[in-house]
């Protein structure tokens, strides 16, 4: 059984939709990011950079002991090959899915989460800084469905790249970019969004979280943390024991 601590974002969506694709046995621990739950001491023994998602795999193929993972990319690698589905075997199409999730990870995620964070959250317009994120975000839209333009996923078959993209493409109007500018991304986007696996992962997502308002309090826990916060973990998880 797969313990996912999860909220749902983009990246924790990632590993959710993972799970109901594989059919693997799981639970939900949630942890509110906006109570600061990703703080606590519990949490950080798991994933210590203090980011959902992470995983506790209590029945790991190739161990006797339990097994944590911290990052939705790792942990997204980490399933397929517990499952052996999603991540190919031979060399030239596990690098180019490998080569995908890493863009990703270190490019559409970050890029499109900047894009986001200053033009909602921010207490301040930034206007060098909206612009910045969203020129950023079109291009990178502009790669993607270049890519798409040759096949129907990411790479060949359906993967953990696409896995690890789709929850960031699905707030294209938070980060106010007009999806029919980019066919092959808007038909990519809707064959992804009716795979049934893909509706049950953002049904039971619905059940962690009602999609309240963040409020100024919770701004503050989510973006107002320092290296003091790492050093003096705020607390337990709700129901930890401790």
């Amino acid at each position: 059984m797969v313990e996912l601590f999860f909220w749902p974002t983009p990246n924790g969506m990632k590993v959710l939709m993972f799970l109901e694709e594989a059919g693997l046995d799981y639970r939900i621990t949630s942890v509110n990011i906006n109570e600061g739950e990703q703080f606590s001491h519990e949490f950080l023994q798991i994933a210590p950079n203090g980011r959902i998602p992470a995983i506790i795999d209590h029945a790991p193929t190739k161990s006797p002991e339990t097994i944590s993972v911290f990052e939705s990319g790792a942990i997204l690698i980490y399933l397929a090959e517990k499952v052996g589905r999603f991540l190919p075997d031979s060399l030239v199409e596990r690098t180019d899915v490998l080569q995908w999730l890493m863009w990703q990870m270190g490019g559409l995620g970050p890029m499109l989460g900047q894009n986001h964070h200053f033009t909602r959250y921010a207490p301040e317009e930034v206007p060098y800084a909206i612009r910045r994120y969203h020129q950023e975000t079109s291009r990178l839209y502009a790669v993607l469905d270049g890519r798409l333009a040759k096949s129907e996923f990411i790479c060949d078959d359906y993967s953990i790249a696409d896995m690890a993209c789709y929850p960031w493409i699905l707030r294209y109007e938070w980060h106010k970019t007009d999806i029919d500018q980019f066919p092959n991304v808007k038909r990519w986007f809707e064959s992804i969004r009716q795979r049934p696996a893909v509706v049950a992962a953002y049904r039971e997502a619905q059940k962690i979280n009602k999609g309240k308002a963040v409020t100024p309090a919770a701004r503050q826990i989510l973006f107002g943390q320092d290296a003091t916060t790492m050093r003096k973990p705020m607390g337990t998880m709700p129901g930890s024991g401790n």
